[in-house]
């Protein structure tokens, strides 16, 4: 490779290298206070534009279908487990006690739940219902969710993305690759990168979400007795290889591994209560 385009390639190295030296949160009891670099790219206020949009747009379409609920039993329970999380967060985050945390409930038979940047928590009624979720399920269910919020992994996942996608392109133009090359390299990058960072996100979350939930009051060992139900309807299941979420199998294995890590702050947690 000629000199000058070493010097390129080592720059966008180091420009990647030096943007990925920061972390969003202190690290977890569950995790032994250990907290990961990430690499953070994409402004965190960008993320949270584009999320409020969509969360938005989410809303206004299940609202027109009359599936969106925001009241009522079902939607107090899942609430009330949210609050007691809530203050919570500021164990990982002091400014994320202040985010203007929000759920809806969409009555769909969707097994799933998800969350937007800046703390927008999506239920479906289809987890609670068809896996009969207790409330510590619940508060397992929403940790998690709650813990991709703390750690911004839209906005890692979107600074990875950039990142990689600019290294396949100047890395195809300093080879002088072809598109066909180029588009086996990003291919490769996916299974190499975008894949296995999602994996590690899911992962992170469950143990972030562990402690949240422990230090709520909810028992973490509901984590284990969740996914159970999960790898009962097939969630999580698939290669782990060429899936975004760990094994259910791994899954598991993990929380079992690190629920002796937070047990005492559930118990310290159940006292005060």
């Amino acid at each position: 490779m000629p000199p000058h385009r070493r010097l390129l390639a080592a720059a966008l190295a180091s420009a990647l290298l030096a943007a990925g030296c920061a972390s969003t949160t202190t690290g977890s009891v569950a995790t032994d206070g250990r907290s990961r670099s990430q690499l953070l790219l994409v402004s965190s206020e960008t993320v949270t534009q584009q999320s409020l949009q969509y969360y938005n747009e989410q809303n206004a379409e299940a609202r027109q279908d009359g599936t969106l609920i925001t009241s009522g039993p079902e939607y107090q329970r899942v609430y009330k487990v949210m609050q007691r999380l809530v203050p919570q967060v500021a164990t990982f985050r002091p400014d994320a006690a202040r985010w203007p945390w929000q759920l809806v409930l969409i009555n769909e038979d969707t097994v799933n739940a998800h969350v937007m940047a800046g703390g927008k928590i999506t239920f479906y009624t289809g987890l609670i219902r068809k896996l009969k979720l207790t409330d510590d399920e619940i508060a397992a269910v929403m940790g998690h969710e709650m813990a991709h919020a703390l750690r911004e992994h839209s906005r890692e996942k979107m600074s990875q993305s950039a990142a990689g996608d600019l290294a396949v392109s100047i890395g195809g133009a300093l080879l002088g690759l072809g598109s066909g090359a180029t588009q086996l390299a990003s291919m490769g990058k996916q299974l190499a990168l975008d894949l296995p960072f999602s994996r590690s996100m899911e992962s992170e979350a469950d143990l972030y979400g562990l402690e949240l939930a422990a230090r709520a009051g909810y028992d973490p060992r509901a984590a284990v007795t969740l996914w159970q139900k999960m790898a009962q309807q097939g969630g999580g299941g698939g290669p782990a290889f060429m899936s975004t979420h760990p094994a259910s199998a791994d899954r598991i294995a993990a929380l079992q591994a690190s629920v002796p890590r937070v047990i005492p702050l559930y118990e310290a947690a159940r006292m005060q209560r």
